[in-house]
């Protein structure tokens, strides 16, 4: 399947090919008038698919993580970048609200930013990041010789848009969520812009499953 459909941080209109059709025809479902899709999700179902199923990275705090330390726990991955000017504070903040939604549930809702600009984005950098929106979230990284592989093993897309000097780059990418169920199992699909209340519904129906 092609990449997946992208949101640029720049606002530029970026076309990838696939988009929200081959998400929804690999996971062999379909999006109901109301919103949701046919499991009742307000995100894309993917159950099943394999890609995006794990990984193995650094935390902010130098500690090697993996889905399984979050067992118990809905997951909720976003890829993106500290410089990012709108995209991603607005899709952190979100997670953060869908956090305080959930009352006593948010504290089994994990949050995790993995960086697509390991550049400049140092753990210092990130901590620093994360810290803004929630104590609890956690950014990920990875060396730049290894994130081509992980970025094509989550078919997320990314691209770096030079600027008036050679540190202030930008980034294009893609700007949806993967959301994952308590046994670490990916789910759901979260586009851009969907709003912390249906974030926060989804992760109920996960977690009472």
């Amino acid at each position: 399947m092609s990449r997946s459909f992208s949101k640029p941080c720049t606002r530029r209109t970026v076309l990838v090919a696939g988009g929200l059709a081959g998400l929804l025809a690999l996971a062999g479902c379909s999006e109901k008038s109301g919103g949701q899709d046919a499991g009742g999700f307000s995100g894309i179902d993917i159950t099943g698919a394999d890609y995006a199923t794990g990984f193995s990275l650094k935390d902010h705090e130098g500690q090697l993580r993996t889905l399984a330390d979050f067992k118990g726990k809905v997951v909720v991955i976003f890829f993106g970048f500290t410089q990012c000017p709108d995209v991603c504070p607005t899709s952190l903040g979100e997670l953060a609200q869908a956090k305080k939604l959930l009352g006593a549930d948010g504290e089994r809702l994990q949050g995790l930013f993995i960086s697509i600009d390991p550049e400049r984005d140092t753990p210092e950098v990130m901590q620093q990041y994360m810290a803004s929106f929630d104590p609890s979230f956690l950014a990920l990284y990875t060396e730049p010789d290894a994130l081509p592989a992980l970025a094509k093993s989550f078919k997320v897309y990314y691209k770096k848009v030079a600027g008036s000097t050679p540190t202030s780059y930008t980034m294009d990418h893609s700007a949806g969520s993967y959301v994952y169920d308590p046994q670490g199992r990916v789910r759901l699909y979260h586009r851009y812009g969907s709003g912390a209340q249906a974030l926060a519904g989804d992760v109920k129906k996960l977690l009472s499953e």
